[in-house]
Protein backbone atom coordinates (compact mmCIF):
# COMPACT_ATOMS: atom_id res chain seq x y z
CA UNK A 1 0.00 0.00 0.00
CA UNK A 2 1.03 3.64 -0.43
CA UNK A 3 3.02 4.90 2.54
CA UNK A 4 1.64 7.90 4.42
CA UNK A 5 4.30 10.35 3.20
CA UNK A 6 5.08 8.78 -0.16
CA UNK A 7 5.84 11.44 -2.76
CA UNK A 8 7.17 13.95 -0.22
CA UNK A 9 10.79 15.02 -0.73
CA UNK A 10 12.79 16.44 2.18
CA UNK A 11 16.17 18.16 1.94
CA UNK A 12 17.84 17.43 5.27
CA UNK A 13 20.83 19.62 6.14
CA UNK A 14 20.93 18.58 9.79
CA UNK A 15 23.63 17.00 11.90
CA UNK A 16 23.95 14.55 14.80
CA UNK A 17 20.56 13.84 16.41
CA UNK A 18 17.56 16.19 16.71
CA UNK A 19 17.30 16.89 12.97
CA UNK A 20 18.32 13.44 11.72
CA UNK A 21 15.93 11.84 14.24
CA UNK A 22 13.14 14.04 12.83
CA UNK A 23 13.85 13.12 9.22
CA UNK A 24 14.24 9.45 10.14
CA UNK A 25 10.67 9.38 11.47
CA UNK A 26 9.47 10.94 8.20
CA UNK A 27 11.56 8.56 6.09
CA UNK A 28 10.02 5.60 7.91
CA UNK A 29 6.64 6.86 6.73
CA UNK A 30 7.72 6.93 3.10
CA UNK A 31 9.17 10.41 2.59
CA UNK A 32 12.21 10.66 0.33
CA UNK A 33 14.88 12.18 2.56
CA UNK A 34 18.00 13.54 0.89
CA UNK A 35 20.77 14.33 3.35
CA UNK A 36 22.75 17.36 2.13
CA UNK A 37 26.14 16.89 3.76
CA UNK A 38 29.47 18.69 3.92
CA UNK A 39 31.95 17.20 1.42
CA UNK A 40 34.62 15.03 2.99
CA UNK A 41 33.18 14.60 6.49
CA UNK A 42 29.39 14.81 6.30
CA UNK A 43 27.11 14.53 9.30
CA UNK A 44 29.20 14.66 12.50
CA UNK A 45 27.30 11.60 13.73
CA UNK A 46 29.22 9.58 11.14
CA UNK A 47 32.19 9.89 13.51
CA UNK A 48 30.31 9.16 16.73
CA UNK A 49 29.55 5.87 18.45
CA UNK A 50 31.03 3.04 20.46
CA UNK A 51 32.94 1.42 17.57
CA UNK A 52 36.14 3.30 16.55
CA UNK A 53 36.48 1.39 13.26
CA UNK A 54 32.99 2.41 12.10
CA UNK A 55 33.70 6.00 13.18
CA UNK A 56 36.87 6.04 11.10
CA UNK A 57 34.90 4.83 8.08
CA UNK A 58 32.30 7.61 8.55
CA UNK A 59 29.60 5.07 9.41
CA UNK A 60 29.50 5.53 13.19
CA UNK A 61 26.84 3.76 15.22
CA UNK A 62 25.27 7.10 16.14
CA UNK A 63 24.77 7.75 12.43
CA UNK A 64 23.49 4.25 11.69
CA UNK A 65 20.81 4.55 14.38
CA UNK A 66 18.71 7.17 12.59
CA UNK A 67 19.72 7.43 8.97
CA UNK A 68 18.47 4.23 7.33
CA UNK A 69 16.17 4.79 4.39
CA UNK A 70 17.78 8.11 3.41
CA UNK A 71 19.90 9.29 0.50
CA UNK A 72 23.14 11.27 0.77
CA UNK A 73 24.58 14.00 -1.42
CA UNK A 74 27.55 16.24 -0.67
CA UNK A 75 27.38 19.95 -1.33
CA UNK A 76 29.44 22.98 -0.34
CA UNK A 77 26.88 25.74 0.20
CA UNK A 78 29.64 28.33 0.54
CA UNK A 79 30.46 27.96 -3.16
CA UNK A 80 28.41 29.69 -5.82
CA UNK A 81 27.88 26.50 -7.80
CA UNK A 82 26.99 24.58 -4.62
CA UNK A 83 24.35 27.15 -3.72
CA UNK A 84 23.00 27.04 -7.27
CA UNK A 85 22.65 23.27 -7.15
CA UNK A 86 20.95 23.47 -3.76
CA UNK A 87 18.40 25.96 -5.07
CA UNK A 88 17.70 23.64 -8.00
CA UNK A 89 17.07 20.86 -5.48
CA UNK A 90 14.70 23.12 -3.55
CA UNK A 91 12.64 23.54 -6.72
CA UNK A 92 11.94 19.80 -6.57
CA UNK A 93 11.51 19.53 -2.79
CA UNK A 94 8.63 19.88 -0.34
CA UNK A 95 10.53 20.45 2.90
CA UNK A 96 13.88 21.96 3.92
CA UNK A 97 15.11 20.90 7.36
CA UNK A 98 18.13 22.48 9.08
CA UNK A 99 19.59 22.81 12.56
CA UNK A 100 22.23 25.51 12.15
CA UNK A 101 22.42 28.42 14.55
CA UNK A 102 19.85 31.11 13.70
CA UNK A 103 20.99 33.29 10.81
CA UNK A 104 23.51 30.88 9.26
CA UNK A 105 21.29 29.92 6.32
CA UNK A 106 20.41 33.58 5.70
CA UNK A 107 24.09 34.49 5.52
CA UNK A 108 24.59 31.71 2.97
CA UNK A 109 21.79 33.18 0.89
CA UNK A 110 19.52 30.14 1.26
CA UNK A 111 17.39 31.08 4.27
CA UNK A 112 13.61 30.88 4.38
CA UNK A 113 12.89 34.25 2.78
CA UNK A 114 15.17 33.47 -0.15
CA UNK A 115 13.64 30.03 -0.63
CA UNK A 116 10.06 31.30 -0.24
CA UNK A 117 10.67 33.94 -2.92
CA UNK A 118 11.75 31.13 -5.23
CA UNK A 119 9.11 28.59 -4.15
CA UNK A 120 6.21 29.97 -2.04
CA UNK A 121 4.92 26.51 -1.13
CA UNK A 122 8.16 25.36 0.52
CA UNK A 123 7.99 24.15 4.12
CA UNK A 124 11.08 25.23 6.03
CA UNK A 125 11.83 23.79 9.47
CA UNK A 126 14.66 25.21 11.60
CA UNK A 127 15.61 23.32 14.76
CA UNK A 128 17.75 25.18 17.30
CA UNK A 129 18.49 25.05 20.99
CA UNK A 130 16.53 28.13 22.01
CA UNK A 131 14.56 29.25 18.95
CA UNK A 132 15.05 31.83 16.22
CA UNK A 133 14.64 34.86 18.50
CA UNK A 134 15.07 35.83 22.13
CA UNK A 135 18.22 36.75 24.07
CA UNK A 136 19.69 33.23 23.81
CA UNK A 137 19.05 32.66 20.11
CA UNK A 138 22.76 32.63 19.26
CA UNK A 139 23.85 30.34 22.07
CA UNK A 140 25.13 26.90 21.01
CA UNK A 141 23.12 24.07 22.52
CA UNK A 142 23.58 20.36 22.85
CA UNK A 143 21.28 17.88 24.57
CA UNK A 144 23.23 18.18 27.84
CA UNK A 145 22.80 21.96 27.89
CA UNK A 146 19.06 21.78 27.27
CA UNK A 147 18.56 19.07 29.91
CA UNK A 148 20.13 21.31 32.52
CA UNK A 149 18.59 24.58 31.36
CA UNK A 150 15.04 23.24 31.02
CA UNK A 151 14.78 22.02 34.60
CA UNK A 152 14.78 18.34 33.61
CA UNK A 153 17.98 17.62 35.55
CA UNK A 154 16.62 19.39 38.63
CA UNK A 155 13.82 16.82 38.98
CA UNK A 156 15.83 13.77 37.93
CA UNK A 157 17.38 11.62 40.65
CA UNK A 158 16.71 11.73 44.37
CA UNK A 159 17.23 14.50 46.90
CA UNK A 160 20.69 13.05 47.48
CA UNK A 161 21.71 12.59 43.83
CA UNK A 162 19.93 15.32 41.83
CA UNK A 163 20.51 17.06 39.54
CA UNK A 164 21.08 14.17 37.17
CA UNK A 165 21.16 13.89 33.39
CA UNK A 166 18.58 11.57 31.83
CA UNK A 167 20.49 8.55 30.56
CA UNK A 168 19.90 9.14 26.83
CA UNK A 169 19.63 12.31 24.68
CA UNK A 170 16.05 13.03 25.64
CA UNK A 171 16.12 16.72 24.64
CA UNK A 172 17.43 15.96 21.15
CA UNK A 173 14.86 13.21 20.72
CA UNK A 174 11.93 15.34 21.87
CA UNK A 175 13.09 18.20 19.65
CA UNK A 176 13.20 15.83 16.68
CA UNK A 177 9.74 14.43 17.37
CA UNK A 178 8.34 17.94 17.78
CA UNK A 179 9.76 18.93 14.40
CA UNK A 180 8.39 15.80 12.72
CA UNK A 181 4.94 16.52 14.18
CA UNK A 182 5.02 20.15 13.03
CA UNK A 183 6.20 19.24 9.52
CA UNK A 184 3.47 16.61 9.18
CA UNK A 185 0.81 19.13 10.23
CA UNK A 186 2.15 21.73 7.79
CA UNK A 187 2.06 19.15 5.00
CA UNK A 188 -1.62 18.50 5.70
CA UNK A 189 -2.48 22.19 5.39
CA UNK A 190 -0.33 22.62 2.29
CA UNK A 191 -2.17 19.72 0.70
CA UNK A 192 -5.41 21.68 1.16
CA UNK A 193 -4.28 25.24 0.48
CA UNK A 194 -0.84 25.12 -1.14
CA UNK A 195 0.58 27.35 1.61
CA UNK A 196 4.20 27.14 2.67
CA UNK A 197 5.37 27.64 6.25
CA UNK A 198 8.34 28.53 8.43
CA UNK A 199 8.60 26.20 11.44
CA UNK A 200 10.73 27.40 14.36
CA UNK A 201 11.48 24.48 16.72
CA UNK A 202 13.12 25.31 20.04
CA UNK A 203 14.57 22.29 21.81
CA UNK A 204 14.18 24.12 25.13
CA UNK A 205 10.50 24.76 24.55
CA UNK A 206 9.90 21.27 23.14
CA UNK A 207 11.25 19.72 26.32
CA UNK A 208 9.42 22.08 28.66
CA UNK A 209 6.13 21.28 26.93
CA UNK A 210 6.58 17.62 27.85
CA UNK A 211 7.07 18.60 31.51
CA UNK A 212 3.40 19.57 31.71
CA UNK A 213 2.57 18.13 35.13
CA UNK A 214 5.79 19.36 36.68
CA UNK A 215 5.36 22.88 35.28
CA UNK A 216 1.66 23.02 36.16
CA UNK A 217 2.28 21.98 39.77
CA UNK A 218 4.33 25.16 40.07
CA UNK A 219 2.22 27.51 37.94
CA UNK A 220 -1.16 26.46 39.32
CA UNK A 221 -0.53 24.84 42.70
CA UNK A 222 2.52 26.86 43.71
CA UNK A 223 4.54 23.73 44.47
CA UNK A 224 8.20 23.89 43.49
CA UNK A 225 9.12 20.65 41.69
CA UNK A 226 11.62 18.50 43.54
CA UNK A 227 13.50 15.32 42.66
CA UNK A 228 11.78 12.20 43.98
CA UNK A 229 14.06 9.46 42.73
CA UNK A 230 12.03 6.44 41.66
CA UNK A 231 8.85 7.62 43.37
CA UNK A 232 5.81 8.97 41.51
CA UNK A 233 4.75 12.33 42.95
CA UNK A 234 1.06 11.73 42.19
CA UNK A 235 0.47 8.55 44.17
CA UNK A 236 1.79 5.96 46.63
CA UNK A 237 2.67 3.15 46.36
CA UNK A 238 3.89 4.13 42.91
CA UNK A 239 7.60 3.65 42.35
CA UNK A 240 10.43 1.14 42.43
CA UNK A 241 10.59 -1.54 45.12
CA UNK A 242 13.13 -4.17 46.14
CA UNK A 243 12.01 -7.79 45.91
CA UNK A 244 13.62 -11.10 46.76
CA UNK A 245 15.36 -10.93 43.37
CA UNK A 246 15.52 -7.69 41.41
CA UNK A 247 13.69 -4.38 41.33
CA UNK A 248 9.99 -4.03 40.54
CA UNK A 249 8.00 -0.96 39.54
CA UNK A 250 4.52 -0.95 41.07
CA UNK A 251 1.89 1.68 40.23
CA UNK A 252 -1.03 1.03 42.56
CA UNK A 253 -2.45 4.47 41.84
CA UNK A 254 -6.11 3.63 42.50
CA UNK A 255 -7.56 2.75 45.88
CA UNK A 256 -8.80 -0.64 44.69
CA UNK A 257 -5.35 -1.44 43.32
CA UNK A 258 -3.76 -0.65 46.68
CA UNK A 259 -6.24 -2.87 48.49
CA UNK A 260 -5.58 -5.70 46.04
CA UNK A 261 -1.83 -5.26 46.41
CA UNK A 262 -2.06 -5.55 50.19
CA UNK A 263 -4.13 -8.72 49.85
CA UNK A 264 -1.73 -10.36 47.40
CA UNK A 265 1.21 -9.56 49.67
CA UNK A 266 -0.57 -11.04 52.66
CA UNK A 267 -0.66 -7.64 54.33
CA UNK A 268 -4.36 -6.77 54.39
CA UNK A 269 -3.68 -4.82 57.57
CA UNK A 270 -1.91 -2.10 55.63
CA UNK A 271 -5.06 -1.07 53.78
CA UNK A 272 -6.80 -0.29 57.08
CA UNK A 273 -3.79 1.29 58.79
CA UNK A 274 -4.56 5.00 59.32
CA UNK A 275 -1.16 5.93 57.87
CA UNK A 276 -1.96 4.24 54.56
CA UNK A 277 -5.74 3.82 54.31
CA UNK A 278 -6.32 6.90 52.12
CA UNK A 279 -4.46 8.29 49.09
CA UNK A 280 -3.14 11.49 50.65
CA UNK A 281 -2.12 9.69 53.83
CA UNK A 282 -0.09 7.21 51.77
CA UNK A 283 1.71 10.07 50.02
CA UNK A 284 2.61 11.64 53.38
CA UNK A 285 3.86 8.31 54.72
CA UNK A 286 5.37 6.78 51.57
CA UNK A 287 8.70 5.93 53.22
CA UNK A 288 7.06 3.93 55.99
CA UNK A 289 4.80 2.21 53.45
CA UNK A 290 7.78 1.26 51.29
CA UNK A 291 9.46 -0.44 54.25
CA UNK A 292 6.36 -2.56 54.89
CA UNK A 293 5.83 -3.45 51.24
CA UNK A 294 9.45 -4.42 50.63
CA UNK A 295 9.38 -6.67 53.68
CA UNK A 296 6.56 -8.64 52.05
CA UNK A 297 8.00 -8.43 48.51
CA UNK A 298 11.17 -10.14 49.72
CA UNK A 299 9.29 -13.45 49.64
CA UNK A 300 9.52 -13.70 45.83
CA UNK A 301 11.52 -12.36 42.89
CA UNK A 302 10.50 -9.47 40.66
CA UNK A 303 9.49 -11.74 37.76
CA UNK A 304 7.07 -13.71 39.94
CA UNK A 305 5.55 -10.62 41.48
CA UNK A 306 5.17 -9.00 38.05
CA UNK A 307 3.11 -11.97 36.87
CA UNK A 308 0.98 -12.19 40.01
CA UNK A 309 0.24 -8.49 40.34
CA UNK A 310 -0.58 -7.85 36.68
CA UNK A 311 -2.85 -10.92 36.61
CA UNK A 312 -4.83 -9.32 39.43
CA UNK A 313 -5.00 -5.83 38.00
CA UNK A 314 -2.12 -4.15 39.82
CA UNK A 315 0.20 -2.52 37.26
CA UNK A 316 3.79 -3.67 37.69
CA UNK A 317 6.92 -4.31 35.69
CA UNK A 318 10.51 -5.33 36.26
CA UNK A 319 13.31 -2.80 35.88
CA UNK A 320 14.98 -4.08 32.72
CA UNK A 321 18.37 -3.57 31.12
CA UNK A 322 18.54 -2.62 27.44
CA UNK A 323 19.79 -6.10 26.40
CA UNK A 324 17.00 -7.71 28.44
CA UNK A 325 14.17 -5.67 26.94
CA UNK A 326 15.49 -6.19 23.40
CA UNK A 327 15.13 -9.94 23.99
CA UNK A 328 11.72 -9.69 25.64
CA UNK A 329 8.87 -11.58 23.89
CA UNK A 330 6.74 -8.41 23.78
CA UNK A 331 9.36 -6.53 21.77
CA UNK A 332 10.16 -9.52 19.59
CA UNK A 333 6.55 -10.38 18.73
CA UNK A 334 5.78 -6.81 17.68
CA UNK A 335 8.97 -6.71 15.58
CA UNK A 336 10.25 -3.38 16.86
CA UNK A 337 13.75 -4.22 15.68
CA UNK A 338 14.22 -4.46 11.92
CA UNK A 339 17.16 -5.94 10.04
CA UNK A 340 18.55 -3.57 7.39
CA UNK A 341 19.68 -5.42 4.27
CA UNK A 342 23.12 -4.96 2.73
CA UNK A 343 24.49 -1.98 4.63
CA UNK A 344 27.50 -0.67 2.67
CA UNK A 345 30.43 0.40 4.81
CA UNK A 346 29.23 -1.76 7.69
CA UNK A 347 31.08 -5.03 8.27
CA UNK A 348 28.32 -6.77 10.26
CA UNK A 349 24.54 -7.30 10.23
CA UNK A 350 22.71 -4.07 11.00
CA UNK A 351 19.47 -3.77 12.93
CA UNK A 352 17.59 -0.58 13.84
CA UNK A 353 14.30 0.36 15.46
CA UNK A 354 11.24 0.97 13.29
CA UNK A 355 8.76 3.75 14.11
CA UNK A 356 7.13 3.70 17.53
CA UNK A 357 3.70 2.73 16.20
CA UNK A 358 2.21 0.20 13.82
CA UNK A 359 -0.11 0.70 10.87
CA UNK A 360 -2.66 -1.65 9.36
CA UNK A 361 -1.26 -0.71 5.96
CA UNK A 362 2.29 -1.68 6.94
CA UNK A 363 4.63 -0.81 9.79
CA UNK A 364 6.87 2.26 9.45
CA UNK A 365 10.27 0.76 8.64
CA UNK A 366 13.42 1.69 6.71
CA UNK A 367 13.52 0.46 3.14
CA UNK A 368 17.27 0.85 2.64
CA UNK A 369 20.53 1.01 4.57
CA UNK A 370 22.07 4.22 5.90
CA UNK A 371 23.90 5.83 2.98
CA UNK A 372 27.66 6.19 2.68
CA UNK A 373 28.70 9.81 2.28
CA UNK A 374 27.71 11.12 -1.15
CA UNK A 375 26.27 7.79 -2.27
CA UNK A 376 23.51 9.48 -4.26
CA UNK A 377 25.41 12.34 -5.89
CA UNK A 378 25.12 10.84 -9.36
CA UNK A 379 21.39 10.03 -9.21
CA UNK A 380 20.18 13.16 -7.40
CA UNK A 381 22.31 15.67 -9.29
CA UNK A 382 21.67 13.69 -12.46
CA UNK A 383 18.03 14.77 -12.19
CA UNK A 384 19.31 18.34 -12.52
CA UNK A 385 21.17 17.51 -15.72
CA UNK A 386 24.61 17.10 -14.17
CA UNK A 387 26.48 14.40 -16.09
CA UNK A 388 29.44 12.24 -15.06
CA UNK A 389 32.00 14.65 -16.50
CA UNK A 390 30.58 17.61 -14.58
CA UNK A 391 30.31 15.53 -11.40
CA UNK A 392 34.01 14.78 -11.62
CA UNK A 393 34.77 18.47 -12.10
CA UNK A 394 32.54 19.46 -9.17
CA UNK A 395 34.28 16.90 -7.00
CA UNK A 396 37.70 18.22 -7.99
CA UNK A 397 36.62 21.79 -7.22
CA UNK A 398 35.31 20.81 -3.76
CA UNK A 399 31.71 21.68 -4.63
CA UNK A 400 30.55 18.12 -3.87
Amino acid sequence: MTKLLEGIRILDLTNVLAGPFCSYQLALLGAEVIKVEVPGTGDLARQLGADPALNAGLMGVSFLAQNAGKKSVTLNLKSARGKSLFLDLVDRADVVLENFRPGVMDRLGVGYEALRARKPSILYCAISGFGQDGPMRDNPAYDQIIQGFSGVMSVTGSAETAPLRVGYPVADSIGGLTAAFAISAALVRRGRTGEGEFIDVSMLESVMVTMGWVVSNYLTAGVTPAPMGNENMTASPSGTFKTGDGLLNIAANKQEQFVTLCRLLGREDLSSDSRFAEREARKRNRKALTVELERALAARGAADWERILNKNGVPSGRVMSVPDILEHPQVKERELIKRVPDAPGVDRPLSVTRGGFRLASGDPRPESAPPVLGADNASVFGELGVDAEELAALRKEGVI
